[in-house]
């Protein structure tokens, strides 16, 4: 008698739903980091080409032009998400809604956390060699973590929310994200990893990862914005 084989027995172990759920969303990362490089081209040219030490005001001028398309990432993914329980598009059509729905927002959103960072770092470049570097400096790097954590949750609110009043959105997004700290804490150690692999690997981390990382993060700040946006209410409804 034949021996099953290795495949028969893993189909025998795992169902076809898990494996038609892992396929998506080896799918939806591939798409989302192919996507997400296009999207973000001119930052990352820069990023991959230049020495960011010189090259810090065309990243300056790159960067919020990079936030449309990590907002689009986040509506792929939330699309993934909501297709569990029932029909709905691929990554590549949600990611080009998304596009579609949040670019003006998230241009804006992107604008404005880039150049409070780069105020914030030209302060800290100022006041570096004073005598009150100790307090300042630390407290300085902390608002710009803050700026990031608010940036970033409020474009997957944008995403989630394409009609949202922006000025309710921030001010939401400033509010939850220090709030809820240790889910931001999380979400930043994600993106730091992220960058942590760019910086050595960014091949790897164009390819393969950074979807993963936004993946992580989007799951975290859908969270934190959970008292806003009602999600368990949405869920109920869609059942």
């Amino acid at each position: 008698m034949n021996k099953p084989s290795l495949l028969s027995r893993l189909n025998g172990l795992v169902s076809h739903e898990t494996w038609a759920s892992l396929i998506g969303m080896i799918y939806l990362a591939l798409i989302v980091n192919l996507l997400l490089v296009v999207a973000c081209l001119p930052m990352v040219v820069l990023l991959v080409t230049t020495d960011p030490a010189y090259s810090w005001p065309l990243l300056a001028v790159a960067a919020p032009l990079a936030a449309p398309g990590i907002a689009a990432a986040f509506r792929a993914f939330r699309e993934h998400d909501s297709a569990r329980t029932g029909a709905g598009p691929g990554p590549i059509r949600a990611f080009f809604a998304g596009l579609r729905d949040t670019w003006r927002r998230a241009l804006l959103i992107g604008a404005a956390v880039t150049a409070v960072i780069v105020v914030l770092l030209v302060d800290v470049r100022m006041l570096s060699n004073t005598a009150a570097a100790v307090i300042t400096v630390p407290l300085l790097g902390m608002l710009a973590l803050v700026a990031i954590a608010a940036g970033l949750v409020a474009l997957v609110a944008i995403a989630e929310v394409p009609t949202a009043r922006l000025r309710d959105v921030v001010r939401a997004s400033l509010y939850l994200s220090l709030r809820r700290w240790y889910l931001t804490a999380v979400s930043l150690a994600a993106l730091a990893a992220q960058v942590a692999v760019f910086a050595t690997a960014p091949a790897l981390g164009l390819g393969l990862t950074a979807s993963a990382a936004l993946f992580f993060a989007w799951t975290n700040s859908r969270y934190t914005l959970r008292p806003v946006l009602d999600l368990d209410e949405k869920a109920t409804a869609q059942a």
